[in-house]
């Protein structure tokens, strides 16, 4: 009889308020922030400085979710996310559900950006590529190939017909989306480029490296028809170059460069505010540089200024004659056009600190009337914090902290009814409700490194083993600190507590194992005044990393730094077995309840299970890809879990030396385990800064069911290394760039293909039936012909249809494309009489055009398959033009309401950015009008020196 077990699944993460790896931005509204936490994106009102909406993957996704590493909101409520595993997800932040997922990436998408009409979205990745994504048609357009290391950030240009990416290859990139080409690569980094961003007026586009200074390029424009090059000459954005052929397609021209502040750090992201005044540079540190962005206008007024000052000082020394980067007054006392430089446009207005490291920020679109903008920042200690930032200072005007930790979650402990949990770090001890996972106190201590509840006090009280050697005693019910002692000269690594006695063990890094007891407040140990009173030692050969004391309480096993394990008597402290066979130390140990097996986890990677009344090595089991943490059994029973730092949660029978689950959802390290007396649910710490809990289901599952699991997932992330892939030869990379298909291949494309093939086989057979009976019918063997079950009483054309349309949209592409010729050729039989119908149009010629240009030349060479080319090419053409006519006639016709609706009322429909190029144009135009006085009355002074001197 095959046994089967009860499967854990994970049920909570608490305790992250934002991710490290991903970069926090404000939504379209300015009302909310979004904070990527690991696998969710908390959606956080600022004002209330709660959590809204937290946007999580269902838990009918495949596999476990990956970590949230980028975000970007669209201009409407719609966000996107992208992950580490290379998929988006675009969600509808009002509803908090998720529209679509895509999936393009190969690795982890580090930038995504929508353009100013939200429809396309460009996404770049650890895999090198850009991907343009169609997110109302939710399908990928192409993707962008010539980087050569991984792309770290991505703008539009030009209303999205432009796109510019940064890599670590120290290169900056423009494509031309029409073309789908690279127009222009820019070199000149010394290091590699983390960040890019551009002003809304699409003027400048300022870089961030590890070099010492900031770069700036001028946006070159495509010439409009009535535009002159004079006209250019006159804003003095145009010199002699830019009218050679070479220079005629660069889009980007470098402006210049603008020193850091800080020397040491380079630079996380550059960030313009969303009215283009101010510039924010944010190092991989604790500052952030605001810089101070001026118009148009103000920059000319400071370049006449500064070259005034010069001619000034010039004029002092007699030499007014000399000239000097272009600028000098001639003997007919004309003055040049002022050229404008970097440091005219842009001025360091002040650097804001925070507390500790900064990993993202973000402006908040909505600039209050106090202050110039509001600048939000993700710390890497789990904070957020939000600054207003004004004239000559800076105020931090709120922090968003859960009570979760800053740190590494270093020790679980779950009291002795499970009711609560207590979690230490390096400088508080937290008191959960693992049922609710909300915080119930949160106490001061020391790094802690071990802890434990003391049963025999109704958990009443709680001690910690903290790395500065000292073991604090915390009254859990109130939430204070009620003793600390002096109890080792080294850090105490482990606590052992001593069953059904008031007692326990705890051993350090000085090489020593003590035995304690702790007294009630109404008896303290005498002579001290401490709870807690030592009565015993035993020194140790090396440094102790474990203890732990077996159920009868009969033995003590230490576990040694030389990679041995010493089981010792309790009471007489001499020793009575000792464990050799890992070749690294052991790092944690366990012994069954019934006191038969111990288990023993080290940073060899391996788990060894022994016999603890011979201390013979039963198994020795390669268990994790990184060192073993944490072991711990499940109550009566020989089932254990162990952690490593390989970020997996794995469940094993001791008995039969086999793994039975492996659970996934940390996305670092784990360090910690605890499980619940009964086995109903276990709980992990991370230095992720989360605390998971993972809960026990009625669902059973079969050894040999995870087995194939497992194969099929092995399988599925080697569908890209594939035998037919893998040596293939490879294509070579031109340096200007190439263009290649948007998606890839994963086990839903080909379970589509699978899907398809099988509609077309069934239709087939069908054919056939439907054809036999038309025989019998004609020879006067009349019978009912029954509709087939297995096509859901459908004819074939439409059990096809039905299948096709069934295919995620992100997915068709691929799935048609592992499709053999000969289905391919069957499956455009059909298209004739699917392009008939009115909703199926765009399906069909999506269809047609990736069949069409996967096997043009075997489509071409095959006789049959021209007339089938011929109707169908006569029917999709009349069909679209038919689609393209009518959305035509609908858009001139809101064109016509618009217009109607204009003139009844006084609001026109007008651009608002529009009307804020009107106005700054008036106003640079007035400051213009008033300056010119002055400067012609400065001209005729300066003629009448020049004339005196003659």
């Amino acid at each position: 009889m095959v046994k089967s077990y009860l499967r854990y699944e994970p049920a909570a993460a608490f305790g992250v308020v934002v991710s490290v790896d991903g970069n926090i931005s404000y939504d379209s509204s300015g009302r909310h922030l979004l904070a990527p936490a690991l696998e969710k994106v908390g959606v956080w009102n600022v004002r209330q400085g709660i959590c809204t909406k937290t946007l999580s993957p269902s838990p009918s996704s495949r596999g476990p979710s990956s970590a949230v590493t980028s975000v970007a909101p669209s201009p409407s409520s719609m966000i996107a996310s992208g992950y580490a595993d290379g998929s988006i997800r675009i969600w509808d932040c009002e509803k908090g559900t998720c529209e679509v997922t895509l999936n393009g990436h190969k690795g982890a998408v580090t930038a995504l950006c929508y353009n100013k009409s939200g429809s396309p979205l460009a996404s770049g990745s650890k895999d090198n590529d850009i991907i343009l994504w169609d997110v109302v048609g939710e399908t990928g357009l192409f993707r962008l190939r010539g980087h050569h290391d991984q792309v770290t950030d991505v703008v539009f240009l030009e209303s999205g017909k432009k796109l510019v990416s940064s890599s670590k290859d120290k290169f900056l990139r423009v494509w031309d989306l029409e073309t789908q080409h690279c127009m222009q690569i820019i070199g000149g980094h010394h290091s590699e480029i983390w960040s890019i961003d551009i002003d809304p007026e699409e003027r400048y586009l300022v870089t961030g490296s590890a070099d010492l200074e900031l770069r700036f390029y001028t946006v070159k424009h495509e010439l409009g028809v009535n535009e002159h090059v004079s006209s250019l000459e006159e804003k003095g954005t145009l010199t002699d170059g830019d009218l050679s052929a070479e220079n005629r397609w660069e889009v980007l021209r470098h402006f210049g460069e603008i020193p850091r502040q800080s020397k040491k750090e380079r630079v996380a992201s550059v960030r313009f505010n969303k009215p283009g005044n101010l510039l924010a540079c944010q190092v991989a540190g604790r500052t952030v540089e605001i810089f101070r962005v001026l118009d148009e206008a103000k920059s000319k007024h400071k370049a006449k200024r500064r070259m005034r000052r010069k001619k000034e000082k010039k004029a002092a020394k007699g030499e007014v004659h000399a000239i000097e980067n272009g600028d000098a007054i001639h003997e007919t006392g004309e003055v040049d056009v002022p050229i404008v430089t970097v440091t005219d446009v842009f001025k360091l207005l002040q650097t804001v600190r925070a507390s500790k490291n900064i990993s993202s920020i973000s402006f908040c679109p909505i600039t209050s009337k106090r202050s110039l903008a509001t600048l939000a920042m993700s710390l890497n200690n789990n904070l957020l914090e939000i600054y207003s930032i004004e004239k000559d200072s800076n105020v931090k005007t709120l922090s968003i902290e859960l009570p979760g930790h800053r740190s590494v979650v270093r020790s679980l402990a779950l009291s002795s009814d499970n009711t609560l949990l207590l979690s230490t770090s390096h400088n508080a001890v937290k008191i959960w409700n693992p049922s609710s996972c909300t915080c119930l106190r949160t106490i001061d201590s020391g790094y802690g490194l071990c802890s434990s509840f003391l049963p025999h006090c109704n958990d009443k009280y709680a001690v910690v083993g903290t790395k500065a050697g000292t073991l604090e005693v915390f009254d859990v019910w109130s939430g204070t600190q009620v003793d600390v002692v002096e109890a080792h000269g080294g850090a105490i690594q482990s606590i052992a507590m001593i069953p059904e006695e008031n007692g326990f063990v705890t051993g350090s890094a000085d090489h020593e194992v003590k035995f304690w007891e702790f007294r009630n407040l109404q008896n303290p140990a005498p002579d001290s005044g401490h709870l807690l009173q030592n009565v015993g030692n035993k020194t140790m050969d090396d440094d102790v990393s474990v203890v732990a004391v077996s159920p009868d309480a009969k033995y003590v096993a230490v576990a040694l730094l030389d990679c041995t394990v010493k089981v010792l008597f309790l009471d007489s402290h001499k020793n009575f077995l000792t464990l050799y066979g890992h070749k690294l130390p052991v790092l944690c140990m366990d012994i069954s309840l019934d006191g038969a097996l111990i288990v023993t986890g080290s940073a060899d990677k391996n788990l060894k299970i022994w016999g603890l009344d011979f201390g013979d090595c039963h198994k020795s089991i390669f268990a994790h890809a990184d060192s073993v943490m944490a072991v711990r059994f499940v109550g009566n029973s020989h089932y254990l879990f162990s952690v490593g730092k390989d970020r997996l949660v794995k469940y094993w029978d001791a008995d039969k030396f086999e793994l039975l689950l492996t659970l996934e959802g940390h996305h670092s390290e784990v360090w910690c385990l605890s499980v619940s007396n009964r086995g109903d649910f276990i709980v992990t710490g991370s230095l992720d800064r989360s605390i998971r809990r993972w809960d026990r289901t009625e669902e059973p599952f079969f050894i040999e069911e995870e087995k194939e699991k497992r194969l099929e997932e092995m399988f599925e992330t080697d569908l890209e290394n594939s035998l037919e892939n893998r040596y293939a030869p490879k294509e070579e990379i031109p340096e200007e760039g190439a263009v290649a298909i948007a998606g890839k291949r994963t086990q839903e494309t080909l379970t589509a293909t699978d899907s398809i093939i099988e509609a077309l086989d069934l239709a087939d057979i069908e054919l056939k039936r439907i054809a036999e009976y038309e025989e019998e019918k004609a020879k006067g063997l009349i019978a009912d012909l029954r509709p087939n079950v297995l096509m859901l009483g459908l004819s074939s054309s439409d059990y096809i249809l039905r299948a096709v349309s069934n295919v995620r949209t992100n997915d068709l592409e691929q799935a048609l494309l592992s499709l053999p010729f000969s289905d391919a050729l069957k499956l455009m039989s059909y298209l004739r009489d699917w392009a008939m119908i009115p909703d199926k149009v765009e399906l069909v010629s999506r269809i047609a055009t990736v069949l069409l240009q996967t096997h043009y030349n075997q489509l071409v060479t095959t006789s049959s398959a021209r007339p089938l080319l011929t109707s169908l090419k006569d029917i999709l053409y009349s069909q679209i033009k038919g689609y393209k006519d009518m959305l035509g006639f609908n858009l001139a016709a809101m064109d016509h309401l618009k217009q109607l609706m204009s003139l009844k009322t006084d609001a026109l429909f007008r651009d608002a950015k529009t009307k804020l190029q009107e106005i700054r144009s008036r106003q640079s135009k007035r400051l213009e009008a008033q300056a010119d006085p002055k400067e012609k009355r400065r001209k005729k002074k300066l003629k009448k020196a020049s004339d005196m001197h003659a």
